[in-house]
């Protein structure tokens, strides 16, 4: 890579470190913009539908439409908000943002994974060639112990329909592996903090820009 890229992505499901490693590119370059999530950057229809069951409108009131239409007006906003000659650091890409639609219209609206990605991908038409460098955290490439993986570090059990999401977003991320929808895919099981994050940053081949560059 000869240039830095508009916006790098880190994607993955809950508790993979996507957020730590964000923290630590940032602090790596200034020339990084830390942009973080799409409800961020519009505040009102998710302040809307948070003072409520927000669980229950997720994954029962909310149409695949309402869901999906609202992930990519944020990321629309979140891009927006990118500062020109900067990277915007993105907490969860357009690729992961289409996986959450997808996992949550499988469970919702019982569809198969190819039926959901069909719906879901038919309703962000050409918003969904957005550029980025998307880097997916992955706690393993089984998806029974990458649910497991990421469920023990939550710290209490999850209850509900969350526990069947998970588990559906796990293998909704190893399909889009196996399409290639992301840029890299860095395997984290039983590899330290550091060692992940070293790979991050080998993935994105920016390592010689952002160590000549100043802090």
């Amino acid at each position: 890579m000869t240039r830095a890229p508009d916006f790098v992505s880190l994607n993955g499901p809950d508790n993979v470190g996507k957020t730590t490693h964000l923290v630590r590119l940032a602090e790596r370059w200034n020339a990084f913009q830390p942009l973080g999530a799409v409800h961020e950057h519009d505040l009102e229809p998710w302040a809307r539908v948070a003072t409520g069951d927000y669980a229950r409108w997720w994954f029962e009131t909310s149409t695949t439409v309402e869901l999906t239409e609202m992930l990519l007006a944020g990321h629309t906003k979140r891009a927006a908000a990118r500062e020109t000659g900067r990277t915007g650091l993105l907490d969860r890409g357009l690729p992961m943002l289409l996986a959450v639609a997808a996992a949550t219209c499988v469970v919702k609206d019982r569809l198969t994974v190819g039926e959901a990605f069909k719906t879901v991908t038919g309703i962000a038409g050409a918003r969904a060639a957005t550029p980025e460098t998307s880097i997916l955290l992955l706690p393993s490439f089984d998806a029974e112990r990458s649910y497991a993986i990421t469920g023990a570090r939550e710290g209490r059990p999850w209850t509900g329909i969350y526990p069947e999401y998970q588990k559906t977003l796990h293998a909704v991320l190893l399909r889009q592996v196996d399409h290639g929808a992301f840029t890299a895919v860095v395997d984290c099981e039983g590899r330290s903090l550091d060692a992940v994050h070293s790979d991050v940053l080998d993935r994105l081949g920016l390592s010689r820009l952002i160590d000549g560059s100043p802090r």
